[in-house]
């Protein structure tokens, strides 16, 4: 078992750039999630995070 909990909120929505409204996961970086390696996960919880405070609504 990851020690990593996936982001996804349920709310699954993909906006033109292929990332989730809900998440801000990348479709590439939803695909496999529980296959990636931990590290990689952080970086992608990263991402979304960096990703998210520039969302403007």
């Amino acid at each position: 078992m990851s020690a990593v909990a996936s982001p996804c909120i349920g709310y699954c929505k993909l906006n033109e750039d292929r990332v989730c409204a809900g998440c801000f996961r990348h479709v590439d970086e939803i695909a496999g999630w529980q296959e990636k390696p931990d590290t990689e996960k952080q970086t992608i919880i990263e991402r979304c995070a960096e990703r998210k405070q520039g969302f403007t609504q």
